[in-house]
């Protein structure tokens, strides 16, 4: 994945040779030299089940959408359809489907099940989320070097993990700073997780932990709330449309310190938000399965995504 001008395929052709999914098929099902693909059924699914996860990790604490996005290789042709729409939306809008539907199911039918699970054990919980970010971030190193890791790369990594380790834990444990759920504070919510898919490694739903918002939000998007859904979606929706071409360019011009960046968001967000309290030795023991469980599942989607690649 290269994050250059959007145009046509030729200009990362350069660069990539067609390895990357999204570069090397057409909407509908065809190639770029306009042959019927093979694995049609296949690009399919796995959307479908990449949407899904996408739109999971808008909510999931410690869990960035953007970053799944990333690792699944479809930010850039996201950040395509959002900047150059008239050049993208012909390539891409044939597979808008399955990662529509995917995302819907990921970000508002998850939600009733995370909500139920989290009440049975906000611990072990909160372990399967982190072994499934720690399963991405051997995609995120790869894709953090593809330009070279230089010093300022590295001084950006460890200043955004500083800051946004000390952050979150100064919010939740230290100062323990919490808000009283409103309109406004679920519109600052969707804002948020806008942030969280364009800006990938921002994540969203630790912020709203720290700071109290996070059960309400889910619980009013498990029934639906009319409240919870006309104060976050438009918010969401506006700050990725705001956002888009600035955080496009920021990639172009500085890629490596953009994405190490990045990689030190994902660490200092996961290390923040690791459990101290157990109620039992059978929760501890449960807690590394499904750590194991998720690592392994992000795992499997990085190496499948890689095989697609070079098919």
């Amino acid at each position: 994945m290269c994050f250059l001008k959007a145009g046509p395929v030729s200009d990362c052709n350069a660069r990539a040779k067609l390895l990357s999914y999204p570069e090397n098929r057409c909407a509908g099902g065809m190639d770029v030299r306009g042959r019927r693909d093979p694995n049609f059924i296949i690009h399919w699914l796995r959307d479908l089940l990449c949407g899904a996860l996408i739109g999971a990790g808008a909510i999931l604490p410690g869990v960035s959408g953007g970053v799944l996005a990333v690792a699944f290789d479809l930010y850039r042709p996201f950040m395509e359809v959002l900047t150059s729409p008239r050049t993208a939306i012909p390539r891409y809008w044939k597979w808008f489907l399955p990662l529509a539907l995917g995302w819907a199911v990921g970000f508002l039918g998850f939600a009733k099940g995370i909500a139920a699970c989290m009440d049975i054990s906000t611990t072990v919980t909160t372990w399967l989320f982190i072994g499934l970010i720690v399963g991405t971030v051997p995609s995120l190193y790869r894709e953090a070097g593809k330009e070279g890791r230089t010093l300022s790369a590295w001084v950006s990594f460890f200043l955004c993990a500083l800051a946004v380790f000390t952050g979150l834990f100064y919010m939740g444990r230290v100062a323990e700073f919490h808000v009283e759920p409103n309109f406004w504070w679920y519109n600052f919510c969707g804002v948020l997780w806008g942030m969280g898919i364009v800006i990938p490694g921002m994540t969203s739903s630790s912020v709203m932990m720290a700071l109290d918002l996070y059960q309400p939000m889910l619980e009013g998007l498990a029934r639906l709330d009319l409240l919870v859904l006309s104060a976050a979606l438009p918010g969401m929706f506006l700050t990725i449309l705001l956002l888009a071409r600035l955080v496009t360019w920021f990639f172009r011009v500085h890629y490596p310190i953009a994405f190490h960046g990045i990689l030190g968001f994902v660490i200092a967000s996961t290390l923040a938000i690791v459990p101290e309290d157990y109620r039992s030795a059978g929760e501890v023991l449960l807690s590394i399965v499904c750590a194991l469980a998720g690592f392994l599942l992000a795992f499997f989607l990085a190496r499948l995504d890689r095989r697609i690649q070079t098919a």
